[in-house]
């Protein structure tokens, strides 16, 4: 019988489908969302006025090559426009590079604790994703290039990974190029990179510039608070920007979301003081959360990875339901390979304390 209806390709009924975090907490009158690590700063007011203003030209195309918006990005970070293409958020251009790079019998690597749009993209393609372990939660280079077989076609690695919060440094992706075949692309997804603090931390920049099979992705849904709009950026060389070209959709960003993202990265005042809200209290989380007695995975972005016990009434899934209905809504990351933690993008003064405050509730007073 099955062949008597349309059959998807191989590989796309093995594909998990993505689920978002959840948004709401029934019954709840005020809900706090930290479980999509959102700004809880929002949007520049430059770039929501931008918004507001193309109201007035619904009816016509945008720009097909988002020319404003890649020279906006060039010239904030001395990049040559017409080595960056934009996309419908991160995730339009990750899939993107699995469909121009990787085809049936090929391999993409990506770690264990990895985003999960890496093996969806390389499902959809035909190609079979290889995932390599990490050690301490840390994308392990050594483990990557140990998987590296003549299959390889695309490497991807978040720095900083999503969910841990942990990173590379850039000694160690330098090593990890240099170590992989000219013929495979290694993909840097940079997604939380404006929030990271670290003397030997890059986003890219300078490896793509100088490489030849070297990509670099950003997205404005983070620090930039434009996620609603679905925007992102990727740098890299000439001939792959150009393959990229020629399979993307020819709108494939609308003009709403590149007026906002040529404001939004223009305003570096409002993006300063998103950082500086993100660093202060990404330390006291991390510092009060240890305190109750849990782990917290060190993060550089901004959310925290908080590890909850086996025991029974004690467990992660419990603690989601606890601060479910006191509207506090974090991320579940079973998804992951981490069923036993949650996942809290750092909120406002308000939301952070009331998180703190409602884990000591739920683990209640030291035995």
């Amino acid at each position: 019988m099955s062949n008597l209806r349309p059959q998807p390709r191989a590989g796309v009924l093995d594909i998990q489908a993505y689920v978002p975090g959840k948004s709401d907490a029934p019954g709840v009158a005020k809900v706090f969302k930290l479980s999509s690590n959102e700004t809880p700063l929002g949007p520049s007011p430059k770039a929501l006025a931008a918004y507001q203003a193309v109201g007035e030209h619904l009816l016509e195309y945008p720009d097909g090559a988002a020319t404003a918006l890649r020279e906006a990005i060039g010239e904030a970070y001395g990049l040559d426009p017409d080595r960056i293409v934009c996309g419908a958020g991160s995730d339009d251009l990750l899939n993107l590079i699995a469909r121009a790079f990787l085809a049936d019998g090929d391999e993409a690597i990506h770690t264990t604790h990895g985003f999960l749009v890496y093996p969806i993209a390389t499902r959809g393609t035909g190609a079979k994703p290889v995932v390599a372990a990490e050690k301490d939660f840390t994308a392990d280079v050594d483990a990557i290039l140990k998987l590296v077989t003549p299959k390889t076609k695309v490497v991807f690695i978040a720095n900083p990974n999503n969910p841990t919060g942990t990173y590379v440094p850039f000694d160690e992706v330098r090593r990890l190029h240099r170590g992989l075949p000219g013929n495979v692309l290694l993909v840097l997804d940079a997604a939380y990179a404006e929030y990271v603090q670290r003397n030997d931390y890059e986003a890219g920049i300078e490896l793509v510039a100088t490489s030849e099979n070297v990509v670099m992705c950003r997205t404005f849904s983070k620090i930039y608070g434009l996620a609603a709009l679905r925007l992102g950026w990727m740098y890299g060389p000439k001939d792959v920007i150009d393959a990229i070209n020629r399979i993307r959709g020819p709108f494939n960003v609308n003009a709403p979301a590149i007026a906002a993202g040529v404001a939004a990265i223009k305003d570096t005042a409002h993006v300063e003081m998103a950082r500086a809200h993100n660093t202060k209290w990404l330390g006291w989380l991390t510092q009060e959360i240890g305190k109750l007695g849990l782990k917290v995975t060190p993060s550089v972005a901004n959310f925290v990875l908080i590890h909850f016990p086996e025991t029974k009434g004690k467990t992660a899934k419990d603690a989601d339901a606890f601060l479910t209905k006191r509207g506090l809504v974090l991320r579940q990351v079973g998804a992951y390979h981490l069923p036993n933690a949650l996942r809290m993008s750092v909120g406002s003064e308000e939301a952070n304390h009331l998180v703190v405050a409602a884990l000591r509730d739920f683990l209640g007073p030291p035995a």
